[in-house]
């Protein structure tokens, strides 16, 4: 549902965003890459069910403009629980890290890819959009009067 007029973010409390990525190198070598895709949903499930995971939700996930790569988006509480989850707690994901090295590595026919971002601040604006990114996993709130730069949103926040 589209939320008409401008809108921010609002969110307590730290926060990192990690950024997932597959890229389907051959897509005739399916065998390899469609274990990896599949991978992802069941970890994914396993967190919307844990919220002591730490696991916040996720804020969006986008196809590239060539087809080949699947991005999404993550907002997690703390770098300590993003670790956890991806070492130990459950075996969803070691699992799928071993299967990974295992299976597919060695043909080159799938690529993964993760960056992780520790915000000290953050600030977000929307405009005529439905609930996405972190307004999606916080609280989204209408913003009223002059619509300020970042960069005076950016330091109101750090006062």
């Amino acid at each position: 549902m589209i939320q008409i007029g401008r809108f921010t973010a609002q969110h307590e409390g730290p926060l990192v965003v990690f950024l997932i990525g597959v890229r389907i190198n051959n897509w005739w070598r399916f065998r390899e890459w469609l274990p990896v895709v599949q991978a992802m949903r069941p970890m994914i499930q396993y967190l919307y069910h844990h919220p002591e995971s730490g696991f916040l939700g996720l804020g969006g996930q986008w196809l590239s403009m060539d087809f080949r790569g699947l991005l999404m988006v993550q907002y997690w509480r703390s770098s300590n629980d993003l670790e956890r989850f991806a070492r130990t707690d459950p075996e969803l994901h070691p699992e799928a890290w071993r299967n990974f090295f295992r299976q597919s590595y060695k043909g080159g026919a799938v690529g993964i890819w993760h960056e992780t971002y520790v915000v000290e601040r953050q600030e977000a604006v929307y405009g005529n959009m439905p609930l996405m990114g972190l307004a999606k996993v916080s609280k989204a709130v209408p913003i009223r009067g002059k619509l300020e730069t970042m960069r005076e949103r950016l330091q109101k926040e750090s006062v």
